[in-house]
């Protein structure tokens, strides 16, 4: 049990201003503010990895942690003013274990990596903010004013995304926030309420549900989605397309396309995948691959996809609805092996050298949508977006 007692003073000169403003409204006349917090926290009796510390502003939230948690608490980072992200991020991590971090926060544009700090959104701030936090406190982290100046979707998908990242290791995590819709979202272990001085454990409830609504629609609707595409704008207009909305708000994108093989036949391959970053983080993306593959496995087809995104390479190798077909090593010129055919090349130059980036391709395997409901999607008219 971690018992504090807090006692702030703040003195206030008696001008004459002052004066004129305790008689206008009637406020009592004083010398000195004097607030006092009586504060038990017993973190110490169970294990936990988050917490939130959340109340009004002016309650005392900020008092209270600079006081209990002064050596964890978390002050606004000092980025370098030209320098890309990764290179803000501690010398001792290597870029993969960066990467990673940056993607499990919902940060997974490879080219927004490559930026600095200061052109970066409110969202995307928050997110590599929050990366470089527990890349840093490796023990516990304290954030002040969490998810105060983005968006509350950002907020609550945000918050999803990090308590997740958290609870895959052994870090502690304190939120201290004025806003109490990112609870669900982040799950806690505990809550402490300064303003009624309550603190109370909490057991661990599933996040909201994030329900897609998946439409057929026109490629042109590709032109909503193409900026946060990291790879290409453009699209083939032979693909088949469909929208993920969220509440009735695009989400994310996927378009397929007929895949010749002289071996594999009713084939087809993912041919664009996006989800829109306020929204990433939280598995909309895989979702849309999943449905891309249940699809066409209901409608008597095969499924490929293929990536060289670190994130989305381990979770397809993780996931048990997806075989692995070919995963090359770094360093060797095939991108996809002649498991499935094709063996175009990904490369980039550094300094004149070629480096091959190895490019995973799998097969989807899992059940597929009842063959009726498969062929009335896949057979609707596209939607004009």
């Amino acid at each position: 049990m971690q018992s504090v007692s807090i006692i702030r003073q703040c003195e206030i000169k008696r001008s004459a201003r002052v004066m004129q403003t305790e008689g206008l409204f009637d406020v009592s006349e004083k010398a000195q503010e004097v607030k006092e917090w009586k504060i038990e926290l017993p973190i110490e009796d169970k294990g936990w990895q988050i917490g939130v510390i959340v109340g009004p502003s002016g309650c005392g939230k900020s008092v209270i942690v600079s006081e209990i948690f002064k050596d964890n608490l978390i002050d606004d980072y000092n980025w370098p003013e030209n320098e890309s992200i990764v290179d803000a991020f501690p010398s001792d991590m290597g870029i993969k274990d960066i990467t990673g971090l940056l993607s499990s926060v919902g940060f997974s544009s490879p080219p927004s990596w490559l930026k600095p700090y200061r052109v970066l959104s409110n969202g995307e701030r928050f997110r590599v903010n929050m990366a470089r936090v527990l890349a840093e406190k490796k023990d516990l982290a304290v954030v002040d004013e969490f998810t105060s100046v983005v968006d509350r979707t950002v907020a609550q998908i945000g918050s999803a995304a990090i308590a997740k990242t958290i609870r895959k290791g052994k870090q502690k995590f304190i939120a201290v926030t004025c806003h109490y819709d990112v609870m669900e979202w982040l799950q806690p272990d505990w809550v402490y309420c300064p303003v009624e001085n309550n603190f109370e454990w909490r057991f661990l409830q599933r996040r909201p549900e994030i329900k897609l609504d998946i439409l057929r629609v026109h490629y042109s609707a590709w032109d909503y989605f193409k900026e946060a595409h990291y790879l290409s704008g453009d699209i083939h207009k032979a693909a088949r397309c469909f929208m993920g909305l969220w509440d009735d708000r695009p989400v994310a994108f996927a378009g397929i396309m007929a895949f010749p093989h002289p071996k594999i036949k009713n084939a087809y391959r993912g041919h664009r995948l996006v989800c829109l970053p306020d929204f990433q983080g939280v598995g909309i993306g895989s979702t849309m691959a999943q449905f891309c593959g249940m699809l066409c496995k209901g409608a008597g087809k095969k499924f490929y996809i293929r990536s060289s995104h670190p994130a989305e390479k381990k979770r397809v190798i993780e996931a048990k609805d997806w075989r692995v077909v070919n995963r090359p090593k770094a360093g060797t010129k095939t991108a996809m092996g002649k498991g499935i055919g094709n063996t175009r090349k990904k490369r980039v130059n550094v300094r004149n050298k070629r480096i091959y980036r190895p490019v995973l391709s799998a097969e989807y395997i899992g059940e597929g949508y009842p063959a009726e409901e498969a062929f009335a999607l896949w057979d609707a008219q596209p939607l004009q977006i």
